[in-house]
């Protein structure tokens, strides 16, 4: 099986659960987000990076709120380099920072995003914020973040697995 058919499983599979008291299923979270990444005119691998944020979930081995960004980028650095895994490791430290950098952003979380928020260790402190804007995906990081606080909407039909399909398949490593 392809690395695409492997994911693209996953989402036909344990993507199609609820998405921890969010209002859509965990899979067309991720496809609503790799849906705006694309409607932004992202580059492929960050379109990727969104897509493919909340794999760690997905993956059974590790649910935990905190740590899911880790257990997905460690399995996605297989197929894809740096430029996808990156963000998708950064996507949770990327919330914390982003309620410490801008202040109107908290705000805009779900509920359960506020309630993970103190799970993940709440907003970072600034020496955290100095240290997450010296690493080097930390923009790309921070997009995905605001591409997933956007990706729980009922009434958006996203393009499905398919349409990313030949995007992701063009970004594994040969």
């Amino acid at each position: 099986m392809t690395a695409v058919e492997t994911i693209g499983e996953l989402f036909a599979g344990p993507g199609a659960r609820d998405h921890m008291g969010e209002p859509v299923p965990i899979g067309e979270h991720m496809l609503q987000a790799g849906g705006l990444a694309e409607a932004a005119g992202a580059q492929a691998a960050l379109v990727a990076a969104a897509l493919l944020h909340d794999i760690g979930h997905l993956l059974g081995e590790d649910d935990d709120e905190e740590r899911h960004g880790e257990a997905g980028a460690n399995w996605l650095s297989q197929w894809f380099g740096d430029a996808v895994t990156e963000p998708v490791r950064l996507h949770v430290p990327a919330k914390r920072y982003l309620c410490a950098a801008d202040p109107g952003y908290f705000g805009l979380l779900s509920a359960e995003s506020v309630r993970t928020l103190s799970l993940q260790g709440g907003p970072m402190a600034a020496a955290e914020v100095a240290g997450f804007e010296a690493l080097p995906f930390f923009r790309d990081a921070a997009a995905v973040r605001r591409w997933d606080d956007r990706a729980k909407d009922p009434a958006v039909t996203a393009p499905r697995f398919a349409h990313f399909a030949p995007l992701l398949g063009a970004l594994v490593r040969s």
